[in-house]
């Protein structure tokens, strides 16, 4: 028997049957704006910033529980079942924050705060990071934004592939010497190279030739008008998705100064969790200096990341229950079990050697007009199709979504 566990991005809500009825689950409402007062409490007392922070976060939960915009899926449907509606949501995506983020970009600053792109070197540890990292998020059935939401919304599952997606990070920084030492070519941002208008242009030809080819690509559902019906109402709420991650992301870059970024949360978690079990940072170059040594040594509320990361789960949390849909599985198959860990120790693994997962490295960075951004979803492509055969041996199925709705 195949599993469809593993899925992480939900159809949108439109296409859902409620659990529970549909009523909303006051109860974990409730719980979700307990524990978001908690950690508003908690904020270092000065300024503004994290609690405004904080509360983006949140609102990304929202977003990405609501319209169940995902990556995982997406590109299994897209080499699978030529289903391209959900990839060509992402080439939206893509081309509005690129357009909203260049101008903040190219001034370098807003209000006297410098502001930088997510420009990382492109070479060999890109390479291989998003490779490992598109084989994990197919046996994972989820990605860096997709485990956190599929988690707060209730899925113990996605639980275990975010706490082993921090033993994975936190592994991969102690390998971090190593990996240095492979072929790098420097940082490459279009932006700086072009200059914004041209950049802006190129990536704006490419996103529509490439949105032209996935439509001649996609598979015709003229003999199934009700599954034209369900991708076109799907398309719609990605779209929808789209723009609101895309506002929220230029939101996210004016306040932090740095665009969205999600699994450095994940690096620092793990290495909190191996000092509360001996171990010594003196040990590891990656955490002896810098940024690095102090976020070890302050309060895990003191990361944008992570203060971030936790309001998308508490986002999702509270979307969960305001649908009447948080209703945890706790049965899980030996088979699916392993790989989800198998599957979140890949993607920590690779997200830490590439500057970023689906969201840091490939959104962010293409945004910023980085050609490492690229790179890294190529190379995440071509790790997806090995992961999506890999999928079967651990019981997971390969069907679509669209697929498994007709059924129901």
């Amino acid at each position: 028997m195949v599993s469809s566990e593993a899925s992480s991005a939900m159809p949108p809500a439109s296409e859902r049957t409620p659990r529970g009825g549909g009523h909303a689950q006051g109860g974990v409402i409730a719980v979700a704006g307990v524990l978001a007062g908690a950690v508003l409490l908690w904020l270092p007392a000065e300024g503004w910033r994290m609690p405004a922070l904080f509360s983006l976060g949140i609102l990304f939960g929202l977003v990405l529980y609501v319209t169940a915009f995902g990556f995982t899926a997406a590109y299994r449907e897209f080499l699978l079942q030529r289903e391209t509606g959900a990839v060509r949501a992402q080439l939206v995506l893509l081309a509005v924050t690129t357009v909203l983020f260049a101008p903040v970009l190219a001034s370098g600053a807003v209000w006297g705060r410098e502001v930088v792109g997510a420009v990382a070197p492109v070479g060999v540890p890109v390479a291989a990071g998003a490779f490992v990292f598109g084989i994990g998020m197919q046996l994972a059935g989820g990605c860096g934004s997709g485990t956190l939401y599929t988690a707060g919304g209730g899925s113990p599952r996605m639980a275990a592939v975010l706490a082993a997606f921090c033993v994975g990070s936190f592994i991969a920084s102690l390998h971090m010497p190593w990996w240095g030492r492979l072929p790098e070519w420097g940082e490459v941002s279009l932006g700086a190279m072009l200059g914004w208008p041209a950049a802006i242009a190129a990536q704006l030809t490419v996103f529509a030739l490439a949105w032209a080819a996935l439509a001649r690509f996609t598979r015709s559902r003229q003999d199934d008008p009700g599954g034209a019906s369900r991708e076109a109402a799907r398309q719609r709420t990605l779209v929808i998705g789209a723009l609101l991650l895309s506002v929220l992301s230029l939101v996210m870059l004016v306040i932090a100064g740095h665009p969205w970024s999600i699994t450095w949360a994940f690096t620092l978690w793990g290495a909190k969790a191996a000092l509360l079990l001996g171990w010594d940072p003196a040990t590891a170059a990656f955490w002896s200096g810098g940024f690095q040594e102090a976020a070890l040594a302050n309060g895990i509320l003191d990361d944008v990341t992570s203060v971030m990361d936790i309001g998308i789960v508490l986002g999702a949390l509270a979307a969960a229950g305001a649908a009447g849909r948080f209703a945890p599985r706790l049965a899980l198959s030996g088979r699916s079990l392993a790989a989800a860990v198998l599957g979140g120790l890949a993607m920590g693994y690779g997200a830490r050697i590439a500057y970023g997962c689906n969201i840091g490295a490939f959104y962010s960075g293409v945004a910023s007009t980085s050609l490492h951004g690229w790179l890294w979803i190529i190379t995440a492509l071509a790790g997806c199709w090995v992961g999506i055969r890999m999928r079967p041996w651990f019981g997971l199925e390969n069907g679509s979504r669209l697929e498994t709705l007709s059924k129901t």
